[in-house]
């Protein structure tokens, strides 16, 4: 595995072997402390991030390594025109491993095809996340002790959201994983991902408007925000940016054993209210988040 662009490039061998590494850590992290000495990690990030870069420059300081960081376009050269092609080639001088993030749907893509060493896609467009997807897997995996055999219920903008297009292409490859996919009519998982993942592979799928109404049947929830930054019409956001908040009286009939995700930052889907359910793991899933990148950077970089 040189470089992860798309979820869908890894088996579900491979996102075992993440899986492994990454509770590894968990039990033992002083273990792998000095595993990324003298190695250097560049964040470049052509779009903002809180939780994404500063979780890859943190998994990178606690292997050992270091960090090369450039937090926004206008701090780097392709303000000045740069092709993300010569950013990779030239970035690949400096570190050993690119971890990028690019609001053009393929920039990872071109990076990879450009650059000598490994890159890490944090985030293409509405395109794909695949390490939220791992750190989403991670997170449902120590909790339900399983990927597979549940109900997933995906809710709000489905139609931009880069995490839960990437998270139903990995979900989709384990036995008996049901969705129930919880949108406004505007905002409806895409076709092509219903087409070549879902009715493909002929997987169980629900679209409906009302959550409550299928509450009960889920194993996992996963909230996402309307994103203010797809729209090309405000109008269109402040009419759907509130379709769903989960608060506690939504949740008086899901099961008792419900984990609750988010990829973050929340907004108002989720009240803070139910920060202190135990059911809640959104800020859990930052912190597994952290530690699937510091396996996925072992992995990459051959140093296990």
């Amino acid at each position: 595995m040189k470089h992860l662009i798309d979820i869908q490039e890894l088996s579900t061998n491979d996102i075992q072997e993440l899986l492994d590494i990454a509770e590894d850590i968990l039990k033992d992290p002083v273990k792998y402390s000095e595993k990324c000495r003298g190695k250097k990690l560049a964040t470049l990030f052509f779009e903002p991030s809180t939780r994404t870069r500063l979780s890859f420059e943190a998994a990178m300081y606690e292997l050992g390594g270091n960090v090369l960081s450039m937090a926004s376009a206008a701090s780097s050269s392709a303000a000045k025109g740069e092709s993300i092609a010569d950013t990779a080639k030239t970035i690949s001088n400096y570190a050993d491993i690119i971890a990028m993030r690019h609001p053009k749907e393929g920039a990872p893509l071109v990076a990879a095809m450009n650059a000598t060493i490994p890159v890490i896609n944090a985030g293409d467009g509405g395109h794909n996340h695949p390490t939220q997807t791992l750190a989403d897997l991670l997170t449902i995996y120590c909790e339900k002790g399983r990927l597979d055999n549940m109900t997933i219920g995906l809710c709000g903008d489905l139609k931009f959201g880069r995490t839960v297009h990437s998270l139903i292409a990995a979900m989709a490859r384990y036995s008996n994983v049901k969705f129930i996919l919880i949108s406004p009519v505007e905002l409806k998982v895409p076709s092509y991902v219903k087409k070549d993942i879902l009715q493909q592979k002929n997987i169980e799928y629900v679209q409906t408007t009302d959550l409550e109404a299928v509450m009960p049947e889920l194993d996992v929830l996963y909230m996402t925000r309307v994103q203010k930054e797809r729209f090309f019409n405000e109008e269109d956001y402040l009419r759907l940016k509130d379709s769903y908040i989960l608060t506690p009286e939504k949740l008086k009939n899901a099961k008792s054993d419900l984990s609750i995700l988010h990829p973050l930052p929340r907004v108002n889907e989720i009240a803070v209210a139910i920060d202190n359910d135990p059911r809640a793991c959104y800020f859990k899933q930052v912190y597994y988040g952290k530690i699937m990148r510091m396996s996925l950077i072992l992995k990459a970089l051959e140093v296990l």
